[in-house]
């Protein structure tokens, strides 16, 4: 998907997804399970709101299988519970950077891929990437931006840029993601998001700590709650979160693109080292790669499908995939940028994170 820089221009969106249950039926022969595995469990580290209400369920029926499911809030919650050493986990789900972190401190298992023959599904552009060459421990599962959710009402005008986030009277919700806001605020500076330069990212600080006068909540990946409660009125939110809950109470909210850019990820299913069951692990992923089951993931949860069967065979929602705002085109693609590891600053990210949350008081 990335293989090279990407930003985004201005994209103020009103498109209202629709959710797995308003899907059209389309006749096809489903996903079948390998015999052998009855009785066998997988345990799943996710994010949340990231599968189909039937993803998990159909699975464990196909199968004759339990699957035991954790979610994390970000990669530096998931990277650190890994290093302790694998507790039982068979798949996490890290995005695309956290995969090469992964990798260099080989805390991953390769994949078998003679058990994903579905591998053959995905869109060209998002295999054989800078985090992952060869695609040995990774594989796509759902891609999209950072941008902003906001009520409609509450805001009572249109958000097209940063600057109105950081200058809004009213109470604002950051992700909790180091990675993320320093980034922002790096590209901002028009300094680079991956910079392992220390004074850069002490930079990067001080301009957060500075507009962060409005933020009430640091939000672990739930910031579209806390949007959808009334909590706050903006939130930096991943897109199809936002989307979620645009769709559950259509016109109150919206997600924008912002005018100065933004930060395009992809997420991945990986294998975490000394993981009990990873036969398993790589029939789950073949299962994801089916046309039908990643298309009602996709549709579900309104983010980018990696999946280009599903997207050929007209699986993905039209209004889903016409809208710019999950599907950017290539002009706005051509202005996104990507998160990278910075092994050299990472703990420079870190220590500027924890001060920026004890400055604003999170």
């Amino acid at each position: 998907m990335r293989k090279m820089l990407w930003s985004v221009g201005v994209l103020a969106l009103a498109v209202t997804p629709v959710l797995a249950q308003d899907q059209p039926q389309i006749a096809r022969e489903p996903w079948t399970c390998a015999p052998g595995y009855e009785g066998q469990t997988l345990s799943i580290y996710n994010w949340s709101t990231y599968v189909a209400e039937n993803t998990i369920s159909n699975f464990e029926a196909a199968c004759g299988v339990t699957v035991n499911y954790d979610v994390f809030g970000n990669n530096e919650e998931m990277l650190a519970r890994l290093r302790q050493g694998n507790p039982g986990f068979d798949i996490s789900v890290p995005t695309d950077y956290a995969v090469a972190i992964m990798s260099a401190e080989g805390l991953l298992e390769p994949i078998d891929r003679s058990l994903v023959g579905n591998f053959a599904n995905v869109s060209e552009g998002l295999t054989g990437l800078y985090f992952d060459p060869e695609n040995a421990y990774s594989i796509p599962y759902q891609w999209g931006t950072v941008g902003i959710g906001y009520n409609i009402e509450a805001v009572g005008e249109e958000i097209t840029s940063w600057e109105q986030v950081w200058n809004y009277d009213g109470p604002v919700a950051w992700l909790d993601d180091q990675r993320i806001m320093l980034g922002i605020a790096l590209n901002l500076l028009g300094l680079d998001p991956n910079t392992q330069d220390p004074d850069e990212i002490a930079q990067a600080r001080d301009f957060l700590i500075e507009k962060g006068g409005n933020v009430v909540s640091f939000a672990a990946d739930d910031g579209q709650a806390l949007l959808a409660r009334g909590d706050v009125d903006i939130a930096i939110e991943y897109s199809g979160d936002i989307f979620q809950i645009m769709a559950e109470d259509p016109g109150k909210f919206n997600y924008v693109i912002p005018e100065e850019g933004t930060q395009i990820w992809i997420d991945n299913m990986v294998i975490p080292l000394d993981a009990p069951n990873p036969a398993l692990a790589a029939l789950f992923m073949d299962y994801i790669l089916d046309p039908q089951v990643g298309a009602d993931i996709s549709n579900y949860t309104a983010f980018g499908s990696p999946n280009q069967a599903a997207i050929d065979q007209g699986l993905i929602l039209p209004e889903l995939l016409e809208n710019p705002g999950i599907y950017p085109s290539d002009e706005i693609r051509a202005r996104l940028y990507e998160i990278q590891d910075v092994p050299d600053a990472e703990t420079d990210y870190s220590y500027a994170w924890d001060e920026i949350r004890v400055a604003l008081g999170g």
